[in-house]
């Protein structure tokens, strides 16, 4: 079963498809671990892991390779940020081709003009509604396996409004795409008419300290969500977490007490050692030959 089946199959469940945000392997292995049930490539946790903003100034190929890696590393569907599609639609028509062979289920496209800012900041601009859903269309001409998922993301709530990003919204999904995704909504009422305006799936991007006011997940799903992701979860806590046990060493002159207790060969266990260790011992076995 591809990937994109599996994500679909989990949209077309009774619950909500829940995915916390992961911008490496090891990330992806933590949220697989924890039971959830998909995970996704965070956007912004890329550029930061690589050393810059959110500005666009990553590269498709950096965003896919990133991808691939952390598809590579779970059995769950992995969900992807890919930006405005980095050009124009025939740009977007092989970035899908390219997320595709990368083994993820599907990815977001949205109408940020390049460079594109992350959702949550101010001055944005938006391209053209044509132009928008000529990108969708090639998006969804592109992928060769009918069940990768185009999830098509809008902007236009921060500068027209949220009667023109519902607009868009159903405008993308009438060109091809399978979900939609009004980014930032600006209150809980918008964020319930979401999934009553729009004329299908829907996804809610959860982001603490953004522009759209915290929910529980269940009330969203409530609301009609299929998809609910949550880009920062553990990016924002790596940077929390590493500031601190650093200030920490500095202040104490030696290494300081750990936030969480844990041997290397605990932190091998994360990255995947179960799997590792039994093929050393098979390898390792002389096969027996039948004398001459």
């Amino acid at each position: 079963m591809s990937k994109g089946k599996q994500l679909r199959d989990l949209m077309a469940s009774d619950g909500m498809v829940l995915a916390p945000g992961a911008y490496d392997g090891l990330t992806a292995k933590l949220v697989a671990q924890a039971d959830f049930s998909a995970v996704y490539m965070t956007g912004a946790g890329t550029a930061c892991s690589l050393g810059y903003p959110d500005y666009g100034l990553i590269t498709m190929s950096e965003m896919v390779a990133n991808a691939g890696r952390m598809a590579d590393a779970v059995d769950q569907p992995v969900i992807s940020d890919a930006d405005n599609g980095y050009g124009n639609e025939l740009n977007t028509f092989r970035t899908i081709r390219e997320f595709e062979k990368a083994g993820v289920a599907g990815v977001h496209i949205e109408d940020q003009a390049f460079p594109k800012r992350c959702g949550h900041l101010e001055d944005k601009e938006l391209i053209s509604l044509d132009d928008y859903l000529a990108k969708i269309r090639a998006a969804a001409d592109a992928r060769r396996d009918p069940n990768f998922t185009i999830i098509a993301r809008t902007d236009a709530r921060a500068s027209l409004g949220f009667e023109e990003a519902v607009k868009r919204c159903n405008a993308a999904l009438q060109a091809g795409a399978d979900v939609a995704f009004l980014e930032a909504p600006q209150s809980m009422d918008e964020v319930a008419a979401a999934p009553r305006d729009i004329n299908g799936p829907c996804l809610l991007n959860v982001v603490r300290g953004g522009k759209t006011p915290e929910i529980e997940f269940t009330k969203a799903k409530e609301m009609g969500y299929r998809i609910a992701i949550v880009p920062g979860l553990l990016f924002v806590q790596a940077i929390g977490a590493c500031e601190q046990v650093l200030a920490a060493m500095k202040a104490e002159d030696k290494h300081p007490a750990p936030i969480t207790e844990m041997s290397p060969g605990g932190a091998f266990s994360r990255a995947g050692a179960a799997d590792w260790d039994p093929r050393r011992e098979i390898y390792r076995e002389a096969p027996s030959h039948a004398a001459e």
